[in-house]
C-alpha cells in the first residue's frame, strides 16, 4: 500500500480509502465490521463516512453508519486511523438530507451541531478530515471557513475538505481562507472514474496549482465498471437495480450511471482489462490512483469478498499501453455519464 499527503497538510494516508456509505442499510453491521477489519489488516489507514449515511438517505437509519464505524474504531489504536466524516450541505429540491429535519446548511449553527453529533456517534474526540458534503453557494464562504477554523482551533478537527464542489466554489473558498487567515480546504471529494472524467476538465488544474488533493469516490462507477449491469442485467440487491425501480433522485442517478453509453464504454474497458490479464475492478481502481492530483481513492463494497479485486490494485501501476487504450475509449465515447 502506497501513501500520499492530503493537500499541504501533515496528514499522510494510504492511497486506497475505505468508504462506508452503505453500512447500516445495504451492508449490515456484522459484514461492515468484517470489511473494516480486512481493510485495516491490508494496510488501509484511511476511512470515510458522513453524518447523512447510510444511503439511500432515510430518517429511519440516518447516523447508523457513523455508529458502526465508531464501534469498530474502539477496537483499533485511534492514532493508527485517519478518520474522515462530513457535514451535510443544504437540502435542495433534488436532494433532502435526513439530518436535522432536512434543514441543513453550511452555516455556524449547522456545522457546530453536526460536528458534536458526529464526535458522539463515532466515539472520538477529534476528526482527522472534516468535509462539507456538498456545497452551499448561498451561504457566504467567509462564514463557513470561519466556523471550520474554530473547530480546528478547538482541537475537534485536524484539517478540512469539501465534496461535490465546483471549480468556482473551491477557488472562492480558498480566496476566503486566504483573506480571513483561516484554515483552507486541503481535499476535495468528487466523483471520478473511467466513466466520469469531468474532473480533469478544470478541477484537476485547480488542485495542482492550489495544492488541494482529490480523494475520488465511485472509482468503479457505482459497480458499473465491474460489468455486472452489462447486457441489461439488473442484479438483485445491487444499488442501481434498486434505484432504477425507484422514483425521483434515485431513479435519475440510476439512469446517469447505467445507460447505453456507459455500458458501451464499460464493455470496451472490460476488454482492455481482459487483454492485460486484470479484473476490470482492479484496473479501474489502479487507473484512479494513477493521477498526480489524487491522494487516495475511496472504494466501497457490499460484501467482504469484493475487496479482493480492489486490494489487487494496491501496488499496481498500469503500463503505458493500457493507459493509452483507456484514453482512446474516452475520446471515442466522451462523457458517458453526461
Amino acid at each position: 500500500m502506497q501513501h500520499r499527503r492530503l493537500g499541504r497538510s501533515a496528514i499522510v494516508v494510504s492511497d486506497i480509502c475505505m468508504g462506508t456509505m452503505t453500512f447500516g442499510s445495504q451492508v449490515d453491521e456484522a459484514e461492515a465490521l468484517r470489511v473494516l477489519d480486512r481493510s485495516f489488516d491490508a494496510g488501509i489507514n484511511f476511512f470515510d463516512t458522513a453524518e447523512g449515511y447510510p444511503v439511500p438517505p432515510d430518517v429511519k437509519w440516518v447516523g447508523r453508519t457513523e455508529e458502526i464505524v465508531g464501534k469498530w474504531l474502539k477496537t483499533k489504536p485511534r492514532d493508527a486511523i485517519i478518520l474522515a466524516t462530513k457535514v451535510s450541505g443544504p437540502s435542495h429540491v433534488w436532494f433532502r438530507s435526513p439530518c436535522r429535519s432536512g434543514m441543513t446548511a453550511l452555516d455556524r449553527r449547522n456545522i457546530k451541531t453536526a460536528i458534536d453529533a458526529s464526535l458522539r456517534k463515532l466515539g472520538t474526540d477529534y476528526i482527522d478530515l472534516y468535509q462539507t458534503h456538498w456545497p452551499d453557494h448561498d451561504t457566504p464562504y467567509d462564514e463557513t471557513m470561519a466556523v471550520l477554523d474554530e473547530l480546528v482551533r478547538a482541537g475537534k478537527v485536524r484539517i478540512t475538505g469539501c465534496s461535490n464542489e465546483t471549480s468556482w466554489g473551491l477557488m472562492k473558498s480558498i480566496a476566503a481562507a486566504e483573506r480571513l487567515g483561516t484554515v483552507r480546504y486541503q481535499t476535495i471529494q468528487n466523483n471520478f472514474s473511467l466513466n466520469n472524467r469531468r474532473f480533469e476538465d478544470e478541477l484537476a488544474q485547480v488542485c495542482r496549482k492550489e495544492g488541494v488533493s482529490l480523494i475520488p469516490y465511485s472509482p468503479i462507477a457505482g459497480g458499473v465498471l465491474s460489468g455486472k449491469y452489462q447486457g441489461g442485467a439488473l442484479p438483485e440487491g445491487a444499488r442501481f437495480s434498486r434505484y432504477l425501480a425507484m422514483e425521483g433522485r434515485q431513479a435519475q442517478m440510476g439512469r446517469r450511471f447505467v445507460n447505453e453509453r456507459s455500458l458501451a464504454s464499460t464493455e470496451r474497458f472490460m476488454a482492455i482489462a481482459a487483454e492485460a490479464g486484470l479484473d476490470p475492478v482492479t484496473m479501474a481502481v489502479a487507473w484512479s490512483k494513477q493521477h498526480d492530483f489524487v491522494a487516495s481513492t475511496i472504494v466501497g463494497v457490499g460484501a467482504e469478498g469484493q475487496l479482493d479485486a480492489i486490494l489487487a490494485a494496491a501496488d499496481l501501476v498500469l503500463p503505458h499501453d493500457v493507459m493509452k487504450a483507456i484514453d482512446r475509449v474516452s475520446r471515442e465515447i466522451p462523457y458517458p455519464m453526461g
